[in-house]
């Protein structure tokens, strides 16, 4: 029997992935310290690798496929085969960004002025790349962790992080004066394995699956009874994905009206259709959205 070697990153999306992968339909489980979790279907292996060595495996050919940051690809130079972008984060559903931070007091203000300086990071060849473009001449050394503090202690003039909302930065007495780039998570494959008919399969099906469970969170679906008189003027304001699904009620002048909006939608929409006079309004959750 085939099997597909998958990567799943560990460390800080570890849990988020694992979750989504459940919501997906498949169950990923191990002892804490093991780095060959199992998983309830056959045809995948999975192993636990960092994210920011993720690419250079499926590269390489030690992994068939793997989820890790569009950031670290671009950091390794990896010639890999990007299968979807999946944006979800252990905080949001949104991309992180690559910042560029000084000190609250510092007068740096522009990517210019950070000139003979030395910049913290732990994307070093990217940041090298991004600021000799620009004919900015910088040192950029390796950050092993805590790069927030090293500005503090005097380590850096700059540093170069990653960040959802920009708390921690500014916790630290710093302060976002350029963004260099945005990252999301993307299912990668190894070039080899894309051009395998069995596998390319299966990955196209962790693709499908996975992308529909990250749109399932982000929608909801939607019954309601709304009388005929309205009915119109109803579908008129009603957002959907696709259309509605319209059904009669029996022996009454009412329609039964289901719909799939946008979860954040519903706080709006709800009390402007019972205003209408639309009733029995039911939200229930989707597990996938495809």
């Amino acid at each position: 029997m085939s099997v597909l070697r998958l990567g799943v990153p560990k460390g800080s999306l570890q849990q988020a992935t694992v979750d989504l992968f459940r919501r997906a339909g498949w169950r990923i489980h191990g002892e804490e310290r093991s780095y060959f979790p199992e998983v309830d279907d056959p045809e995948i292996q999975c192993s636990l690798c960092r994210a920011q060595e993720m690419s250079r495996y499926v590269e390489g050919g030690a992994l068939d496929a793997g989820l890790t940051g569009r950031d670290w690809i671009l950091e390794n130079g990896s010639d890999v085969q990007v299968v979807e972008d999946l944006v979800y984060s252990k905080v949001s559903q949104r991309p992180t960004r690559w910042v560029l931070a000084v000190a609250k007091d510092s007068p740096a203000s522009r990517l210019e002025d950070l000139a003979g300086k030395k910049v913290a990071t732990e994307l070093v060849n990217f940041t090298r790349a991004y600021f000799a473009q620009r004919g900015v001449d910088v040192e950029v050394e390796f950050s092993w962790g805590a790069t927030e503090a090293k500005v503090e202690n005097g380590l850096a003039d700059a540093i170069v992080e990653v960040t959802e909302t920009g708390s921690t930065i500014k916790a630290h007495g710093l302060k976002i004066i350029h963004e260099l780039m945005q990252s999301h998570t993307q299912l990668i494959a190894n070039h080899a394995a894309w051009a395998d008919p069995w596998k390319r399969a299966k990955i196209e099906q962790l693709a499908l699956l996975l992308k529909g469970a990250l749109r399932g969170e982000e929608m909801v679906g939607l019954k309601m009874n709304v009388p005929g008189e309205i009915m119109d003027d109803i579908l008129a304001v009603l957002p959907y994905l696709d259309g509605p699904t319209v059904a009669d009620i029996y022996g009454q002048n009412m329609k039964s009206v289901e719909v799939v909006v946008n979860r954040q939608a519903v706080r709006d929409l709800v009390p402007e259709l019972r205003r209408r006079g639309v009733r029995g309004i039911i939200e229930y959750p989707l597990h996938k959205v495809i």
